[in-house]
């Protein structure tokens, strides 16, 4: 499963999972994989107020993935973070998650 950005003269921009049918769905935030679950329970309490900025938006991100790879076995290694805007999208931050506990471990 993947998440990706659009930006064309067909569709207008914005976020949009696509599966493994083809189907595309809009949407402000996404999770797939095992972790899901884990990743949207965080992901529903930082959003329920608005995000503020791209840093407080690629926080929660983070954050997200990290208690998805913390609770689930299948989760884990690399988080790659990536901005997608009305001029595309662009990598924002590559971590670890073993270093992300130091960060957001309790």
């Amino acid at each position: 499963m993947s998440k990706l950005g659009n930006h064309s003269v067909i569709s207008p921009a914005g976020l949009y999972y696509v599966d493994s049918e083809g189907q595309r769905v809009a949407g402000t935030a996404f999770a797939v994989g095992s972790g899901s679950s884990y990743a949207y329970g965080v992901l529903d309490r930082g959003l329920g107020g608005g995000i503020a900025s791209e840093g407080a938006a690629c926080g929660l991100a983070r954050r997200a993935i990290y208690q998805a790879a913390r609770r689930d076995a299948y989760s884990g290694g690399t988080v790659r973070v990536f901005h997608v805007g009305d001029k595309g999208w662009r990598e924002v931050s590559v971590d670890n998650v073993r270093d992300l506990q130091e960060i957001y471990g309790e």
